[in-house]
């Protein structure tokens, strides 16, 4: 058996690379899932979308992703969920001249984004407590999705339009020929590939060595909490990154709210294979504490309604690892999305896409390669602003 390209991992961005694959008459394309579409990190991401980062690739790649999730319905036939209720950022006095230049390189590349500064950032939002905000930035088009919704729609439209998904099928082995690799190895046997795309997250790594192959991914343990609010009292009406309290805040409706721990933070290495699913205690009670100190109306008489933890795959420097590399034929990454994963997933599906149909992939985007370390040229700086 063999396919022009084998994409292992259905989370958003093997879902994206192979729907824009099949899309672009890429030929026979096969996407493998251990389980099924959103299975790992993805399906337990928060989903919060903003553009607010310190470099323009980020920034456009989240740009562009939000515009395909909003052209869902009409190009895959089924919404990814996604809702444009705006993102905000509380932003603290230490932070305030970075905001000032990422806000200035956004405007600059089409993103519609505010920074207001001063008591008047505040004025109006009466669910909050306006004590050690320097100013709040403002992104109308930012929000909240889906993360299984959207994972769903792109793999159904990968089915329609004449792609092979085989879900409980995991990939034991990447198979490998001196210089390339040739195809992997499942439960059913081998099955041989022109080109093998590891999307898998979490376990990118572990597969990647199964044929020596090098890939610097570290899995943490990342933990949300989802509170739910009583009574009237004024509530946040966007998607929220507090980097004054290290909290993200994202709107799940009916009065319901998930909530975890942002930038900074102590990350904690986990075995993809064997990680507790539940939230600490001290973590819960962390979060309440917090919650309770930024959002007081809304805290008062709030429900614990779930707790949970997930993974991430973080690179050394926090941007993914995406696109073939030099001197290994058959072969590219797509995995380290490093908690940003979801919300550029879509864009960088369709740029990685084109890049191995075609040969030619714009500059910026070709920075993302693992190459970028042997080269001695790593994002120095990580993803700006909060996080989470």
């Amino acid at each position: 058996m063999r396919h022009d390209y084998i994409v292992v991992g259905a989370g958003i961005t093997g879902s994206s690379t192979a729907y824009h694959l099949v899309k672009g008459g890429a030929g026979s394309v096969l996407l493998l899932d251990r389980q099924g579409p959103a299975a790992g990190g993805t399906g337990k991401s928060a989903a919060i979308i903003r553009q607010h980062y310190s470099t323009p690739l980020a920034a456009r790649l989240t740009r562009d992703s939000i515009g395909m999730l909003g052209r869902m319905p009409d190009e895959l036939g089924a919404s990814g969920g996604f809702v444009a209720c705006g993102w905000r950022m509380l932003v603290p006095d230490s932070m305030a001249e970075g905001v000032r230049k990422n806000v200035a390189m956004q405007t600059s590349i089409g993103i519609r984004t505010t920074y207001v500064e001063g008591k008047a950032a505040t004025e109006g939002l009466d669910w909050l407590n306006p004590e050690g905000i320097a100013g709040i930035v403002h992104e109308p088009d930012g929000g909240y999705a889906d993360p299984v919704q959207a994972t769903e729609a792109y793999v159904q439209a990968f089915i329609r339009a004449g792609g092979t998904f085989s879900p409980k099928a995991p990939v034991r082995a990447l198979l490998r020929d001196g210089d390339r690799v040739t195809g992997v190895l499942t439960d059913e046997g081998t099955i041989e590939a022109g080109c093998v795309v590891n999307a898998s997250g979490p376990w990118a790594g572990l597969l990647a060595a199964s044929a020596g192959i090098d890939l610097p991914i570290r899995v943490i343990r990342e933990q949300d909490t989802v509170w739910g609010a009583r009574g009237d009292r004024p509530l946040p009406d966007t998607s929220i990154s507090n980097a004054v309290d290290a909290i993200y805040l994202r709107p799940l409706g009916d009065r319901r709210y998930i909530v975890g721990r942002g930038f900074p933070k102590d990350y904690f290495d986990a075995d993809p294979n064997n990680y507790k699913l539940t939230a600490d205690d001290d973590f819960i009670a962390d979060v309440r504490s917090r919650l309770e100190r930024r959002f007081p109306p809304m805290m008062q008489g709030a429900t614990l309604l779930d707790s949970y933890a997930a993974l991430y795959d973080v690179t050394p420097d926090w941007y993914p690892f995406i696109g073939p590399r030099k001197g290994l034929s058959g072969y590219a990454d797509a995995s380290g999305g490093s908690g940003h994963g979801f919300k550029i997933g879509p864009a960088i599906g369709a740029e990685l896409a084109a890049w191995l149909r075609t040969g030619e992939v714009r500059d910026d985007f070709r920075q993302l390669s693992h190459d970028r370390l042997a080269e001695g040229r790593p994002f120095i700086q990580a993803f700006g602003g909060n996080r989470g």
